[in-house]
């Protein structure tokens, strides 16, 4: 009810949101660009989108009411890579690989692939990446000529195990943020993937000396490490994480700020992705357990990088998009037992799974005198829209080998419109599973709409209808958004006409309305 007299109201005052045309929007100052991306984060975590959320997101919360919140916002995939590679380049990550990059992998970009900070380049900004990368670099390129690694087992396959000795860290790693855009970067890469340390730009900050020991570190909270095995540094300590990377990102603020040049800041967040790690004196704030914690230490952090555009005087004119890159991991489903609270909230599905739980993620956009302050919508839109939306504002034509899925929602986020350019969404984790939603209906396609384990109590105490054999599955979303009740069998044409689009969007190579013939 409450999005729907949300978007009455847009409708009814369309022309008077912003009084800005986006010709007016593109002749004024360029704005800076700060995009927060969560990982692992549930769609039913922040209060602003739960109000029984057992998690304090106080600034999150605010966040969202100063700009528009969208109920009806997704990644390209159920797990890390995949999402920040459709982020990034504007289109479905399914048309070139599926998995994640792991340890020790190769970029995932082509070299000729226009990325989003490229394009901002190219307008003059200032770019920068704080925080996970998870996109791949070329370690090869640093690594000895005579290393050879071990092998160790890993559950039913054998991993290369590298040695904090098969590098020569003193080298720059190629293929890394700064050849696919950022002018700089600082983080440790992935969380629970070696090397175990700081990377500055293209460079260690201190090289590894000793293998990964987990036994070094403080006691866990929640969960498992998670971590695999690899160069470490000795002295490193995951719990610094978010505390350092924040940090980071309040100095790149506040130097930015000191400067005419815009700015673009990707500040992409660890967490609540395992290890979870809350830092103490977060312990205990949330109702959800460790978990809850470490989304409460993570809406802290938002909050000090937005406390630092307002000291900084630039908060006026810093457009900030906040979302996750996909859904929650499997101990939701503990957690929904021992603490009353389902991240998914009102979704079914986690992390890899091919239901919305895996990829409708929370999707705030928040630009002070352009986007209009308390503003809800159930538009369809995807992340992959970020790179078409944001050429529109830097006044960017985009080529037609680029942003190929993606679509321009500025006149929906201005107010110049109530609806969304997107009609179809196409949902993928695994090669073999597709799902598209269109017209209110989602259709899956694929021996299972699980891929993280099917958890029946969880279906009997939830009132969800086990799955239907077959593999197919057919949801009326806008009466059924938990997708509890599949209707495959009464609906056969409406099946085949979702299957058939489906189908012509994946084989024409793109679905970017600038694209159509």
């Amino acid at each position: 009810m409450e999005v729907v007299m949300h978007r009455a109201f847009l409708s009814l005052f369309a022309g008077f949101l912003t009084a800005l045309s986006p010709a007016t929007l593109l002749a004024e100052k360029k704005p800076n660009i700060l995009i927060l991306y969560a990982d692992d984060l549930g769609f039913g975590d922040l209060g602003c989108y739960h109000p029984e959320s057992k998690i304090p997101t106080p600034h999150l919360d605010k966040l969202a009411a100063g700009g528009m919140r969208f109920t009806d916002g997704h990644s390209s995939s159920g797990i890390c890579t995949p999402s920040r590679y459709a982020l990034l380049t504007g289109r479905y990550h399914w048309r070139k690989f599926h998995g994640i990059v792991n340890a020790f992998g190769g970029s995932v970009f082509d070299e000729k692939r226009l990325t989003l900070p490229e394009m901002l380049q190219q307008r003059d900004y200032a770019t920068a990446a704080i925080g996970k990368w998870h996109l791949g670099w070329d370690w090869d390129a640093i690594r000895k000529p005579d290393a050879k690694g071990r092998e160790v087992q890993s559950g039913k396959r054998k991993r290369k195990v590298w040695g904090p000795d098969d590098f020569d860290w003193s080298m720059s790693i190629p293929g890394g943020p700064l050849a696919h855009g950022f002018d700089n970067y600082f983080g440790d890469t992935v969380i629970n993937f070696p090397p175990y340390a700081w990377i500055k730009d293209d460079k260690l900050v201190k090289a590894p000396d000793v293998p990964m020991d987990t036994t070094k570190w403080k006691k866990i909270k929640e969960g498992n490490w998670e971590c695999r095995p690899g160069p470490m540094v000795s002295d490193w300590n995951p719990y610094q994480n978010i505390p350092v990377t924040t940090q980071k990102g309040v100095e790149y603020i506040q130097k930015q700020a000191k400067d005419d040049t815009p700015f673009f800041l990707y500040f992409a967040y660890p967490s609540p992705h395992a290890p979870i790690i809350p830092n103490d004196k977060f312990d205990g704030k949330s109702m959800a357990g460790p978990y809850g914690d470490f989304v409460f230490e993570t809406d802290d952090s938002v909050g000090q990088l937005l406390d630092a555009l307002d000291k900084a005087g630039v908060a006026d004119n810093t457009l900030v998009i906040f979302s996750s890159d996909n859904g929650p991991e499997h101990y939701a489903y503990a957690r929904d037992v021992k603490f009353g609270h389902w991240s998914s909230h009102p979704l079914r599905g986690l992390k890899r799974d091919i239901y919305d739980g895996g990829h409708r993620v929370p999707y705030i956009v928040r630009w002070p005198g352009k986007v209009q302050a308390g503003m809800v919508t159930d538009a369809l839109v995807s992340q992959i829209d970020i790179m078409a939306t944001l050429a529109a504002v830097v006044s960017f034509d985009l080529p037609k080998d680029a942003a190929e899925d993606s679509h321009n929602l500025l006149p929906l986020w201005t107010g110049q419109t109530v609806e969304s350019p997107r009609r179809h969404h196409i949902h993928n984790t695994h090669a073999h599973s597709f799902a598209i939603r269109s017209e209110g209906w989602t259709l899956i396609e694929g021996k299972s709409g699980y891929h993280s384990g099917r958890y029946q109590d969880w279906e009997k105490r939830r009132k969800v209808m086990a799955e239907a054999k077959g593999g197919r599955h057919l949801f009326h979303i806008e009466e059924d958004i938990g997708q509890r009740k599949n209707l495959i069998g009464e609906n056969p044409d409406k099946a085949k006409k979702l299957s058939d689009l489906m189908n012509k969007l994946r084989d024409q190579g793109h679905s970017a309305p600038r694209l159509a013939k």
